[in-house]
C-alpha cells in the first residue's frame, strides 16, 4: 500500500498520465487565478505533451508538488501540480504566465533577486 504523499518514481509521467486520463482536480485557488489571468483550462490540458518539471517540492505542506513548464501554441505557462499517488490524481494549485524579468530566457530557471 502506498503512503499518502509519497511521490511516484516518475513524477512527470504520473502528472501527464493523470492529466490525460482526467484524474485532475482544479482547486478553488487555481480557478480564481486562471480566470483573472485569462488562462483557459483547455490550454493547460492541451499542453500535456510539452510538460517539463522545472522545480520540485517533495516535502510540500500536504502533497509533493511540482512546478511544470508548459507550452500551448505561442503561450508559455507555469503550472503547479500537487501529486496524490495514493488517490491516483493530481491537483492544479496555480497557473501563470512567467515574467521574463523573473525567469531565464527558457523560463526554466529563476533569476536571482536584485
Amino acid at each position: 500500500m502506498k503512503k499518502k504523499g509519497v511521490s511516484a518514481g516518475d513524477p512527470l509521467g504520473f502528472i501527464q498520465r493523470c492529466v490525460r486520463s482526467g484524474k485532475i482536480f482544479w482547486t478553488y485557488h487555481v480557478n480564481m487565478r486562471i480566470l483573472q489571468r485569462g488562462i483557459f483550462r483547455k490550454a493547460l490540458v492541451n499542453s500535456v505533451d510539452t510538460f517539463q518539471i522545472i522545480e520540485e517540492y517533495p516535502m510540500d505542506k500536504y502533497l509533493p508538488s511540482y512546478l511544470v513548464l508548459a507550452r500551448d501554441q505561442d503561450d508559455i505557462l507555469h503550472i503547479l501540480f500537487a501529486m496524490d499517488a495514493e488517490e491516483d490524481n493530481v491537483r492544479v494549485i496555480t497557473a501563470y504566465r512567467p515574467k521574463r524579468e523573473e525567469w531565464s530566457a527558457d523560463f526554466k530557471t529563476r533569476r536571482a533577486k536584485r
